[in-house]
């Protein structure tokens, strides 16, 4: 996906493409991810759409829920959703930093091969 140390760096556009599709990335797994909390807190609290959008969007964000779950059910899946929440935010930050470091260090190590 990503050029060699052998390579030369890429140009900006292709650069800019590449944060582009990286930006992309993490704006569908944060999507998917709202969509899964939203059917989880529909499903097992019987939230309405703009309650169960709330406690999954606050989650996701770190907030925490709103509404704290009244079934077991509910609970079950809040804990087990808000540790996933905290693993999507560690890979859409990856997502989003990858293509700036890499191109830090590559252009650091290109730079020391001339």
């Amino acid at each position: 996906m990503y050029e060699s140390r052998h390579q030369p760096p890429i140009s900006s556009g292709h650069f800019a493409r590449r944060l582009l599709t990286h930006l992309l990335a993490a704006l569908s797994l944060l999507a998917i991810s709202l969509l899964i909390g939203m059917l989880g807190y529909r499903y097992c609290e019987q939230f309405s759409w703009i309650d169960a959008f709330l406690n999954a969007a606050m989650l996701l964000g770190g907030m925490g829920p709103v509404h704290p779950p009244q079934t077991s059910g509910g609970k079950l899946f809040a804990g087990l959703y808000a540790l996933y929440a905290g693993l999507v935010f560690v890979a859409v930050a990856a997502l989003l930093f990858a293509p700036i470091l890499h191109r830090v260090i590559h252009r650091f190590h290109w730079d020391e091969k001339l």
